[in-house]
């Protein structure tokens, strides 16, 4: 997988201004083909192309030796790819307003599917404190009446990924104490 930046606007440009078949850019996008045509449609809204020459992203000699042979892939210029991996590892933790109505969804769904999960860890999974979880594992938050459980991945309150590992330290802990009783 490429870490490019801005990978749709990336695509914008790429189908814009190249010959590049869809597969190329949607391998390099990291994008689903389909994806890329919708974007050829005039599906893509309002997003603006990014020139990935100007940022250092594609040499133009890459781009013309891709446009000659269409099962050639695309590759990250090496200077650029050090600095996208460095910046990908700090997580944006800002929860939009429309999303953080959701939350007490989110640790109600995992309270009931996922309850080796500890509380600090759905502190730090969800952005939540202590009190808000309590209060809905014990129903007596403020709206317990319209909270219903849902997978905080599908309301985009956290990742798939973050989710398994946050169950599997809290099965550790478990496996942990149990050994400590005995």
């Amino acid at each position: 997988m490429n870490n490019v930046i801005m990978p749709k606007s990336t695509a914008v440009w790429l189908v814009e201004n190249t010959m590049l078949t869809f597969d190329q850019i949607a391998e390099f996008c990291d994008m689903h083909p389909l994806e890329v045509q919708a974007i050829a449609d005039g599906d893509s809204g309002n997003l603006v192309g990014l020139n990935p020459i100007s940022n250092n992203q594609l040499s133009k000699e890459e781009i013309e030796r891709c446009e000659k042979n269409p099962k050639a892939k695309l590759a990250l210029n090496k200077e650029i790819e050090k600095f996208v991996k460095k910046s990908r590892k700090v997580k944006n933790r800002y929860t939009p307003m429309s999303q953080r109505k959701n939350r007490p969804d989110g640790i109600a769904w995992i309270v009931k599917n996922h309850p080796e999960v500890p509380d600090s860890q759905i502190c730090k999974l969800l952005r939540t404190t202590k009190p808000t979880i309590e209060a809905i594992r014990n129903r007596t938050h403020a709206n317990i009446s319209e909270i219903t459980p849902k997978n905080p991945v599908a309301l985009g309150l956290c990742s798939e990924l973050d989710l398994a590992k946050a169950s599997e330290m809290g099965k550790r802990k478990l496996e942990r104490e149990a050994k400590k009783k005995k």
